[in-house]
């Protein structure tokens, strides 16, 4: 005869409860402390099960722009083609660093500065053929594409192309963009590492609190991530990653009759109030990787007060200066410069002073693709 013993009471919901809290909050604490995301970030369905985007990605609106625009640069970069990328020993590649219009804000991806230089069959003083990657990124400020030329040069480039307008050389407007903001860590590194003439305690840099940190704090960076992966299949099968528009508001022809430069008066600024010496660390980061600065094309108006104004965002006194300086710090510094401003004819250009059609994107790639067939 078998004796059975009494058996098990099941757990209770009440005891079942309280372990699944314990075991979440167990869970939330390792979180912190060990602080996955970057790791969580570099796992991607990108240049594995769907291919890589053409650039980063970013969206204002991710139902129909099949984007987002995460805080993560790593999964940023996961997501770009880049990534899957090996160098070639047939190819020159090109990092495309700058703002929207390098991104190319209004135009799909096959059709923008990079899509350009790809299509256009330039090849380098060696032979190679011109492979470039497109890295803008729709913030104008100096400080983001620092950042994200710090992160990208594990691609072993050959060349850095870094496109640059005034907008973005403001001292006071290099920490104002979310992805500096939420990587603070980051920026704090670049300012420590190269002297930056930025505030490392400057409000606007997160300082994430222990709770912030948590499964629970991160609930949305963590959702980006999955979210990304999901929009990758959409792109997959669309290569749509902006919505854009039929029609559009054109840039602005007449304009108002204002001399100042944001904050700035006709005999208020000066070289000290731009942020050249981010441009030094971008120089100094590359280290024995060419960096070639360009001053990018933008829209001159022929229409009321363009004897003040160039365009929307620049009068005619501050632009001239800031070109100036440009050009003396540069060939003060030894940089490779190209100054381009002047290059796209204004009807060539769309929604604003920066942002050019596919027309002007194959000028500006023509002219660049023949400084690197020079070999300068």
């Amino acid at each position: 005869m078998t004796t059975n013993g009494p058996s098990p009471s099941p757990l209770s919901p009440l005891r079942l409860c309280f372990k699944a809290v314990v075991l979440f909050a167990l869970a939330n604490v390792i979180f912190a402390f060990l602080d996955p995301m970057p790791f969580l970030g570099r796992l991607s369905l990108y240049n594995t099960l769907v291919p890589g985007r053409a650039r980063l990605p970013y969206g204002d609106n991710p139902a129909a722009d099949y984007s987002l625009s995460p805080y993560s640069l790593e999964a940023m970069l996961a997501s770009h083609e880049i990534a899957g990328t090996a160098p070639d020993a047939n190819e020159y590649r090109i990092l495309l660093i700058g703002d929207s219009s390098t991104w190319g804000f209004l135009l799909p991806p096959d059709q923008t500065l990079a899509s350009a230089l790809n299509e256009g069959g330039f090849r380098a003083s060696d032979g190679r053929i011109v492979r470039a990657f497109n890295l803008g990124y729709p913030i104008m400020s100096l400080s983001k594409d620092l950042l994200l030329l710090d992160l990208a040069l594990g691609s072993r480039p050959d060349l850095i192309v870094w496109l640059v307008t005034l907008e973005s050389l403001p001292l006071d407007k290099q920490l104002y963009p979310p992805l500096l903001q939420h990587n603070a860590g980051r920026v704090r590194g670049l300012i420590d590492r190269y002297g930056l003439r930025l505030d490392p305690d400057d409000p606007r840099l997160a300082n994430p609190s222990f709770w912030d940190r948590t499964i629970i704090g991160r609930r949305r960076d963590l959702a980006d991530l999955w979210r990304l992966q999901l929009y990758g299949l959409l792109w997959a099968a669309t290569r749509i990653d902006q919505d854009i528009p039929e029609s559009y508001t054109p840039r602005m022809e007449d304009l108002p009759a204002d001399p100042s430069f944001q904050n700035f008066g006709p005999t208020d600024l000066s070289p000290e109030d731009l942020a050249f010496d981010i441009l030094a660390a971008g120089v100094e980061r590359a280290g024995p990787i060419p960096l070639l600065i360009v001053n990018e094309p933008m829209f001159t108006s022929q229409g009321a007060n363009s004897d003040i104004r160039y365009n929307f965002y620049y009068p005619r006194w501050a632009y001239d200066a800031y070109r100036g300086w440009m050009t003396e710090t540069a060939s003060a510094e030894g940089w490779l410069y190209l100054d381009l401003w002047d290059l796209i004819p204004p009807s060539e250009f769309t929604d604003s002073a920066i942002h050019y059609t596919p027309v002007g994107a194959r000028m500006l790639a023509s002219r660049i693709g023949e400084w690197i067939a020079s070999g300068e």
